[in-house]
């Protein structure tokens, strides 16, 4: 009799916490629809582009003939196999990885450099239209920016005039020659990023204790020792997340940049895995091997992700969720 009621009471609780969950997630859905149907649009416009066309990554592992569509003959990792030793891709993999990781470097560097200086600027005015103005570039289109570069690096731009006309220096190919193609690169990519990088760094000089400041300055310490001793050390966390998050894009060197500046004369110095997969793939008509290459790319930048993530956690207490 006992066991019974127990049962009884046992089941009628557990019944009542199914009826709260089931009250509770629907009152939540009452409260939180319009915010689900906002985001609808984005969810399938993610599903649409990012997840459905995951099944035509079948075809890296076939000879893919479009008359045959996903009927082509299988040929299994022969792609891959072709794709180490075919000279050009290691070429492409350096240059990726070299034009990627100096990117990364100075990208964070000179936010870091800037935020400091900038955070030393008294003048509130001015200090927000300095601000305003390096994160403009931040908003323009590569398409935009390299017909600009294009015209300012030619051999007759501005930027050979002035080079020859002050200094005497002979015309500079800088989107002709490979060394500095890649010089070009670089120092335009943070030239356009490093005004969004630096609000994050100013967002974090913000969070800083003004207390530790004015203890510093009981004790006779100037502006620098201050920037030493408790701005740099504070920042070190945000620097260290930003870094380690960093790692996932090694192999994401800016395709829109890249393609809009590169020649054929710089192939060798300045092509990349993703201008290198567009060519074969989609001028060349060779979808397999071009999948392949992309693939090998999504692998690498996904286990570089997981450890960028785990270096974070580990080093700066960074957690996704």
């Amino acid at each position: 009799m006992e066991t019974t009621v127990k049962e009884t009471s046992g089941k009628q609780g557990h019944g009542r916490q199914d009826s709260a969950w089931s009250k509770g997630w629907k009152g939540f859905l009452r409260r939180t629809w319009p915010l689900h149907l906002m985001l609808l649009p984005a969810v399938l416009i993610q599903l649409v582009f990012a997840y459905v066309p995951l099944g035509g990554l079948i075809i890296a592992f076939q000879d893919y003939k479009p008359q045959l569509r996903f009927g082509s003959p299988w040929v299994g990792l022969d792609h891959f196999k072709f794709m180490f030793e075919y000279p050009d891709s290691k070429q492409v993999i350096i240059n990726t990885a070299l034009i990627a990781g100096l990117k990364m470097i100075f990208n964070i560097v000179v936010p870091f450099s800037f935020a400091l200086l900038l955070n030393e600027v008294r003048i509130n005015p001015f200090k927000r239209t300095v601000q305003t103005l390096v994160y403009l570039p931040y908003f323009i289109s590569w398409v935009f920016l390299g017909g600009i570069l294009n015209d300012m690096l030619s051999s007759d731009g501005i930027v050979n005039t002035l080079l020859h006309n002050w200094f005497g220096i002979e015309s500079i190919l800088f989107l002709g020659d490979g060394n500095w193609f890649r010089f070009t690169v670089i120092l335009s990519d943070v030239w356009q990023q490093f005004g969004f990088g630096t609000i994050v760094y100013l967002a974090a000089l913000a969070g800083i204790n003004p207390a530790l400041y004015e203890a510093a300055e009981v004790d006779g310490a100037n502006r620098w020792k201050q920037t030493i001793n408790i701005t740099i050390p504070s920042l070190v966390p945000i620097v260290i997340v930003v870094g380690t998050l960093a790692l996932g894009n090694i192999l994401n060197a800016g395709f829109d940049q890249i393609f809009n500046l590169y020649t054929p004369l710089v192939y060798d110095k300045g092509d990349i895995i993703d201008t290198f997969v567009y060519r074969t793939g989609i001028l060349n008509g060779q979808y397999s091997f071009s999948t392949a290459v992309g693939i090998f790319k999504s692998l690498v930048g996904f286990c570089l992700i997981v450890v960028g993530y785990r270096l974070a956690y580990k080093l700066a207490d960074y957690k996704i969720f």
